[in-house]
């Protein structure tokens, strides 16, 4: 057996093991390493899903032990195996990798997608927080319109019991409390519940699919992190953000997706700067020049949203957008500054516990609170930096209600946003087929 080591983030990782590694006797996966989620590392890969050949399951370690884990255990090959990284970041891993002794590799679409019995839709993204949520509602909801029963399959986010979290069906809210869902899990789960569509999620993406195929006429595929999806899709959708421009040709990634996709959203069209945009079409029209081009805007409302005006406010967003997404605001920030906020305050002195190490973590971040939740702690951290915040209001560009989560004396006014295309081709066009 080749001793190989899988470097993750708790998703990606683990689905690449299930459809290549599991029972499979040409290999031995001596250790998975972790990275961008909190508490992760320390736990094991439980023998339940790991499969026969490896009875005391799979230790899970940091990734900043990678090299000596590399030397320990006499590893001849590691795979990659997580996204919304830079390319510079993906071949710094690789020289980290072969300097220590071992191979690089990365597992691509054809060795990991599993084949499903129903059509599939998948909606992908360039950069964490381009617009895909709201995207794969949208998508959903024209389905479901048409008559059409959705299940909705997401990127897996299993931050908890990973034996107890193989297969998750969501279908109402208590879902959510039952499987002791974080922030995180919430912000992609809640929002299709309140709009009536199943949404399935976990840690084995075989028996998911086996399970959604059951009750579903069309499988759609929830991408997250800019991963490519597990599913072989019958139609890729990917957003790019040119808030971001360049990013489409340089994360991993998220190019893979830029360069696969039958029809690239460009979204935020309202917001961006023009040229921009012009860099991003530039850039598809050289990399996937049959691409269907669908323009659109994230139109955003608040209810209430008249209280803003003249307030001192503390802004949340949702947590990847502005962590490993890199943004230095949401829609929070956009709705705080169209309803005419006085200030928005700067929230890391306030910041508690894990919520401080996340500001010290990501430095770009200073007018934002980012929606952290991996865990009780980090909520009940989380409400603490709420209270102690010397605002008049709270907006919150999170997806999910927070109050159903935080109990605060402040006034916490939710943000929506939802896709809106300009012209033609649009969503009802591309899904026609389906």
């Amino acid at each position: 057996m080749k001793k190989v080591i899988i470097m993750g983030a708790a998703g990606r990782d683990f689905h690449n093991f299930n459809v290549v590694f599991r029972d499979n006797e040409a290999y031995h996966v001596v250790a998975f390493t972790a990275t961008q989620i909190p508490d992760i590392a320390g736990r094991k890969y439980p023998a339940d899903l790991a499969g026969r050949l490896y009875p005391r399951g799979i230790p899970i370690h940091p990734e900043e032990e990678l090299a000596a884990l590399i030397k320990r255990h006499k590893a001849e090959e590691v795979f990659f195996a997580y996204s919304d990284v830079p390319h510079t970041v993906v071949m710094n891993r690789a020289s980290l990798v072969q300097a220590a002794g071992a191979d690089f590799s990365l597992l691509g679409p054809a060795a990991t997608m599993i084949a499903s019995r129903k059509p599939v839709v998948s909606v992908c993204a360039v950069r964490t927080g381009s617009g895909k949520s709201q995207t794969t509602r949208k998508t959903a909801r024209l389905l479901k319109d048409k008559g059409r029963r959705v299940a909705v399959i997401r990127h897996p986010m299993p931050y908890g019991d990973l034996a107890a979290q193989k297969v998750q069906r969501f279908a109402a809210y208590e879902d959510l409390d039952r499987h002791k869902c974080t922030i995180e899990e919430r912000e992609e789960y809640e929002p299709h519940i309140r709009e009536g569509i199943v949404v399935y999620a976990g840690v084995d993406y075989g028996a998911i699919l086996a399970e959604a195929e059951k009750e579903a006429d069309v499988i759609l595929w929830d991408g997250g992190n800019n991963d490519f999806p597990f599913y072989k899709s019958d139609l890729e959708i990917v957003v790019a953000d040119p808030h971001r421009a360049g990013h489409e040709t340089s994360y991993y990634p998220g190019e893979t997706n830029f360069r696969r996709a039958r029809v690239v959203i460009v979204n935020k069209m309202d917001t961006a700067p023009k040229e921009k945009i012009k860099q991003v079409l530039a850039n598809l029209r050289a990399l996937n020049p049959k691409a269907k081009i669908i323009r659109a805007e994230s139109r955003i409302s608040v209810e209430e949203g008249e209280r803003i005006k003249g307030k001192t406010v503390l802004v949340i967003e949702d947590g990847p957008t502005v962590t490993h997404g890199e943004m230095t605001f949401g829609a929070g920030t956009v709705a705080a500054e169209k309803h005419g906020a006085k200030t928005i305050i700067d929230p890391r002195p306030f910041a508690v516990g894990s919520i401080k190490k996340t500001f010290e973590k990501y430095r770009h971040l200073d007018k934002v609170l980012p929606a952290m939740g991996y865990g009780a702690r980090q909520v009940r951290e989380l409400a603490q930096t709420i209270e102690r915040a010397k605002c008049d209001l709270v907006v919150s560009g999170t997806p999910i209600d927070l109050n159903r989560l935080i109990k605060s004396r402040k006034p916490l006014l939710a943000v929506r946003y939802d896709l809106e295309e300009i012209g033609h081709p649009d969503l009802k066009d591309v899904l026609k087929p389906f």
